[in-house]
């Protein structure tokens, strides 16, 4: 594993591995921590592993920024997905959820825990995006070309790596069909203007809402 893949794959496992313990941790309150707050460590841990590794991450240094065109691009397909994954969720078109985390940032009384809520937003908005399109992306799209990844220009990624990237990629969510449609909007993005801050934008938008969204509807399932 050259230093490349380990930046780009570390902060992605440690997120998987806390996001397994949190769904391991019993919810009976006999746990010697509320499991909801292992995601606050997971926001501290993997955020830390991602400033580790920064210097590693040339496409998201000086100069990868993008046009204000790009920008907007981004944010209107980031808003679309939002709209796709909310409506995508009939039975039929989500896997089974009996191994679900789910995410409730309510107490005894019904009431809001707004700290818990500032802290999965901030984590799904603005960590997660960073992390999984440095590891979806940047590394597996171009990875499954070739292995010397980095040596990859984004615009020439094969349709054979954005398929087969993209179907890893849903393995990972409950709702696999709107996983799919925003796995290949993002891999577009990426593809289309060479910028891995492109998907990062989108990916953020999408998540973004989507936390908003979750909590002014009470849709915590979608969490």
């Amino acid at each position: 594993m050259t230093p490349a893949t380990l930046a780009r794959c570390l902060p992605f496992f440690l997120f998987m591995a806390l996001l397994m313990l949190r769904g391991a941790l019993p919810t009976d309150g006999s746990s010697p921590i509320d499991p909801r707050w292992v995601y606050g460590i997971t926001v501290l841990v993997v955020g830390a592993s991602l400033a580790f590794f920064w210097r590693q991450y040339a496409e998201l240094h000086k100069g990868t920024g993008l046009t204000l065109s790009e920008l907007a691009l981004s944010i209107v397909v980031g808003v679309v997905v939002f709209a796709l994954w909310i409506n995508l969720d009939h039975p039929w078109l989500m896997m089974s959820t009996d191994d679900k985390v789910n995410f409730k940032p309510v107490d005894g009384n019904g009431d809001l825990m707004w700290p818990l809520i500032v802290v999965r937003w901030i984590g799904a908005a603005l960590l997660v995006p960073v992390m999984e399109e440095l590891f979806w992306r940047s590394f597996l799209m171009r990875w499954i070309d070739k292995p010397e990844f980095e040596t990859v220009d984004p615009k020439t990624v094969t349709l054979k790596a954005i398929v087969l990237s993209t179907g890893v990629f849903m393995l990972v969510h409950t709702l696999w069909f709107a996983a799919i449609l925003a796995g290949l909007a993002y891999a577009w993005l990426y593809r289309r203007t060479g910028k891995l801050w492109a998907p990062i934008v989108a990916h953020a938008v999408t998540n973004g809402v989507l936390g908003i969204w979750v909590v002014l509807l009470g849709n915590w399932d979608f969490w």
